[in-house]
């Protein structure tokens, strides 16, 4: 059977790994870059092959209810995940030394961070690279007119989860403090984008269709907040 594992978007990689394996029990995973001479369909071939990943729906609930674990693969350009749920299978021991629990150590990909937090799937913006932000901002917040300010915000591309969303909320109320204390007005909170779109993950991204429609006609409306993953 076909098994996709190429995704075309980061957001489309982050979204499919935190809300269609993180958030269903895939904890364990192995991290990993396909080497530079290495053709990545043929890794993602014989890492497939190797842990018998392109099974049917049916093929993983038996094996769940053996007792065994199930796999999932995912690759955006070179960058690659392993995922396992809890059970007995052959990958835990060829990758024992480089396994990963997710709910222990955060999934780093470009500058997210995906997690396991108090029962649900989190994805926020990494530490490092949250510190960063906020400084960079908040040496701007005087520096820049609000209407300049507002429109480095909106350049700022990490999908809006509801960990994000606060990170993003908290850099705003950061810069409107600075601008008050200078007697500067605030930056609007319509600067944000705060609406998270939904991705497939392993289709073209909305800039390659050359239709005028919206990404969401194409691929179903915006979450709402009750669909939204969090962290409690």
């Amino acid at each position: 059977m076909q098994y996709r594992c190429v995704a075309t978007t980061v957001e489309g990689f982050v979204q499919q790994v935190a809300v269609s394996y993180v958030a269903n029990g895939y904890f364990f995973y192995v991290a990993g870059s396909v080497p530079a001479n290495k053709d990545p369909a043929a890794v993602d071939a014989k890492i497939i092959d190797r842990y018998g990943i392109a099974i049917s729906k049916w093929a993983k609930a038996r094996r769940k209810a053996l007792g065994q674990a199930n796999l999932q693969y995912i690759r955006h350009e070179r960058f690659f995940l392993i995922l396992a749920t809890h059970g007995t299978h052959v990958f835990f021991e060829e990758e024992a030394r480089v396994i990963r629990d997710v709910r222990r150590v955060p999934i780093r990909f470009a500058g997210y961070s995906i997690s396991f937090r108090n029962g649900h799937a989190s994805v926020r913006i990494e530490a490092t690279e949250y510190r960063m932000l906020k400084s960079f901002f908040e040496d701007l917040a005087v520096k820049r007119n609000a209407d300049c300010l507002g429109k480095e915000l909106r350049a700022v591309t990490f999908a809006p989860y509801a960990p994000v969303r606060r990170q993003l909320l908290t850099i705003l109320r950061a810069i409107n403090r600075r601008r008050k204390q200078a007697g500067f007005d605030p930056v609007p909170r319509h600067s944000l984008h705060l609406r998270r779109r939904a991705y497939r993950p392993f289709e073209l991204s909305a800039e390659r269709f050359s239709s005028a429609q919206t990404f969401g006609e194409h691929f179903g409306e915006t979450f709402g907040e009750k669909d939204e993953i969090d962290d409690g």
